[in-house]
């Protein structure tokens, strides 16, 4: 049931709050994170992503929690083709709000009612994780895994839109269920690049997204990521989400200012970098005159400061009013991935 207040945004009177748990290699802390989802939860959906352990197997015969229904992939999806599945599993049985919470317990499900706060206030349509929000947590954090998130953190911001967040590759999620029935699910990434193509796809419906504080924890878990195997991807991901949403946002849905700054912009740099190259290449070391020099860097000059106008203007232009109240109910938009359960 809803309502809504003064602003006219919506808000859950008693939301219906389904928790995801993708299970791959996480039998030694599954039952204990179940365990650990206090009552404000009415469902859990473990989806077994073809585990070699056999951990969905394992929470159907040891779990003894009503509220738990296992999902079986009958094939390696990926975390996001296992999140997708338990996506649809809770929007059919109803559920107003879908978090998703990792098997491995790096994430604390006692922070649950932090992250469905906003939504359920109607201030969010999608709250994320940050570990860096305190800096006193993220000496918790391994070296590597700081750098990386900040190089990451960066990409995600540019490719997304959000440059208000941190922390893109954080798994502890929520997301309004009519949000997540508009999402376009059958191209979002199935692999690694799940939360960061997701805030891509997010921005498309101008979702409002908001990080959350967590702590960073870091035991004896067994991370089945490898840097080397997944920064090409990444590169490419944000790369190619990058060009579709300066396309979707300033062309194809809009033209403004920023649109012709951008155009502009570029137009000018891409022209005096190749006239001045040209110039330079042709006099075989000969001096150039001040005009040859001021015809090659007064457009860049010029278009630098384009640019940066652009920049400026994208950077004010994160969604600020939630989407979820105004976006039809039509849970038949989000496409099935392969899967059974019972």
């Amino acid at each position: 049931m809803t309502t809504c207040d003064a602003a006219g945004r919506e808000r859950f009177a008693t939301p219906r709050i389904a928790v995801i748990i993708p299970s791959y290699r996480v039998t030694r802390h599954i039952l204990d994170v179940i365990a650990r989802i206090n009552g404000e939860c009415q469902q859990i959906f473990v989806v077994d992503d073809a585990c070699p352990d056999g951990s969905g197997h394992y929470v159907a015969e040891h779990c003894r929690d009503p509220r738990v229904r296992v999902l079986w992939n009958p094939q390696n999806l990926g975390v996001g083709g296992a999140v997708i599945a338990g996506y649809r599993a809770a929007l059919e049985a109803g559920a107003d709000i879908l978090v998703k919470i990792d098997g491995d317990g790096q994430m604390p499900p006692e922070l649950l009612s932090r992250f469905v706060a906003p939504i359920i206030e109607g201030k969010a349509d999608y709250t994320k994780g940050n570990r860096f929000y305190d800096l006193a947590m993220v000496r918790s954090m391994p070296p590597i895994r700081l750098l990386g998130n900040a190089g990451l953190s960066f990409m995600s911001k540019a490719s997304s839109g959000y440059w208000d967040l941190f922390d893109p590759t954080n798994g502890y999620t929520a997301i309004h269920a009519r949000v997540a029935a508009h999402l376009p699910t059958e191209r979002i990434s199935n692999r690694y690049f799940f939360e960061s193509d997701m805030l891509f796809r997010l921005n498309t419906l101008r979702a409002v997204v908001v990080d959350i504080p967590m702590a960073a924890r870091y035991n004896d878990e067994v991370s089945n990521l490898k840097i080397s195997r997944i920064l090409g991807d990444f590169l490419r991901g944000h790369l190619r989400n990058f060009s579709k949403r300066l396309f979707y946002n300033y062309f194809l849905r809009d033209m403004s200012a920023a649109s012709l700054q951008l155009l502009l912009g570029a137009a000018l740099v891409f022209g005096g970098s190749v006239y001045g190259a040209w110039k330079w290449l042709s006099q075989a070391g000969a001096p150039a005159t001040a005009g040859t020099v001021m015809l090659a860097a007064l457009p860049i000059i010029i278009g630098l400061q384009l640019l940066l106008a652009f920049l400026m203007w994208d950077m004010q232009s994160v969604p600020r009013i939630p989407v979820a109240g105004r976006l039809p109910q039509d849970p038949d938009s989000i496409q099935p991935r392969t899967g059974t359960s019972a």
